[in-house]
């Protein structure tokens, strides 16, 4: 009798309360999504952005979003002492001379890259290439600079993989043939610096994990490298440091510009098929339902800023981003809220002429077409 006086009483008191449920929640996921992802998503206010911060006068906001940015990233690897280049072959090709070359990129890595240089005197304008993830780790450099010097299937690796993302055209050798000193090196899990008995998509989610217990983000670890090898690239002789850009597709447009935010050695980015807003990004309707790409995640900034936010602390420079209609990766409703947010930034800094975005009509797509225009563009303001 007791027990059933006290159901009738608390059945009573939720209906007085208005509370239906009459048990603890059983889930708190529903597939890959917090059942709460629309109030998560709704707290992301972004108080460092570019107006919504209480800093007014733009070269401060930058530096300090900038510095935030750094800090989020986590502990950087320590520069190297000394570069210690040294030429390990070369190749001559048409209008330009590809050479492979080591160096000291950090304090702890030597690294193999692929240096292109055209025909006559220098200095020249040059671009720092930054290679996609496209899941496939055998390669990284050769993905955007032809190989040469390698076992006949490293090279039938790099010619296929030119054919998946970049229209059978090298990006490298193509703007070495237009008149720029290129460079591309490995990211970290990427072609030689990858995991001994081979690298796997798994193999880099604990990778990431591992780099979190000792302090670091191997996301941000790839940015910081990229940093020191855009200061490597600005002292050689045979490049002109006032003219230095960045280029890339996919994850290397990410590096691109996350490159370009974080460098004022990079004077000019282009940015292929990666731009998107978190909103989008994590979604029930739109991009990607299970969320599993760890070379693009630095959670803390997600505090402070979103994607084109950071994008836009690379402003006033001249930027070029470029995205696929049908890229599955990046839909377009995301995309054009990205593009907007940087355009208004670009806008208020009287610099709208130098931020070129468009949506073509391709896929996740790096072609000929596509390489032309980003040409035009860094002729334009290199």
């Amino acid at each position: 009798m007791i027990k059933k006086t006290l159901l009738i009483f608390s059945m009573a008191l939720m209906v007085i309360s208005g509370k239906g449920q009459t048990s603890a929640e059983k889930y708190m996921f529903d597939g890959a999504f917090p059942v709460m992802l629309d109030s998560l998503q709704a707290e992301m206010t972004y108080p460092l952005a570019w107006g919504n911060s209480d800093i007014k006068e733009f070269g401060l906001w930058r530096s300090t979003a900038r510095a935030k940015l750094n800090e989020e990233m986590l502990t950087p690897p320590l520069p190297a002492r000394s570069y210690d280049m040294k030429v390990v072959a070369t190749e001559k090709r048409k209008g330009y001379t590809a050479r492979k070359i080591e160096f000291n990129l950090t304090r702890y890595s030597r690294v193999l890259a692929y240096e292109l240089i055209p025909d006559g005197k220098g200095p020249h304008p040059a671009v720092l290439l930054l290679h996609d993830h496209g899941g496939h780790f055998s390669i990284g450099k050769e993905k955007m600079i032809r190989p040469f010097g390698v076992p006949d299937s490293v090279m039938k690796d790099a010619d296929n993989w030119s054919g998946v993302c970049y229209g059978k055209q090298f990006v490298g050798d193509y703007l070495a043939s237009n008149g720029y000193v290129v460079l591309c090196t490995d990211a970290p899990f990427w072609g030689d610096r990858g995991v001994k008995g081979g690298s796997t998509g798994d193999m880099y989610k604990y990778v990431a994990g591992n780099f979190m217990l000792i302090g670091r983000n191997l996301s941000a670890w790839m940015n910081f490298e990229d940093v020191y090898a855009a200061d490597f690239m600005a002292q050689l002789p045979e490049v002109d440091a006032n003219r230095l850009g960045c280029m890339g597709h996919s994850m290397g447009a990410y590096r691109a510009w996350m490159l370009s935010a974080l460098s004022d050695k990079i004077k000019v980015g282009v940015a292929i098929c990666w731009m998107h807003t978190a909103k989008y990004q994590l979604n029930k309707e739109y991009g990607l339902k299970k969320h599993e790409e760890w070379a693009n995640l630095i959670p803390g900034i997600r505090r402070y800023l979103d994607y084109p936010h950071i994008a836009s602390i690379a402003c006033p420079k001249p930027m070029m981003f470029i995205n696929g209609r049908d890229d599955k990766l990046f839909p377009p409703i995301s995309v054009t809220s990205a593009y907007k947010t940087m355009h208004d930034v670009w806008d208020s800094q009287g610099a709208g002429d130098r931020l070129y975005t468009e949506i073509m009509d391709m896929g996740h797509w790096c072609g000929s077409e596509v390489q032309a225009k980003a040409l035009a563009f860094l002729n334009k303001w290199l």
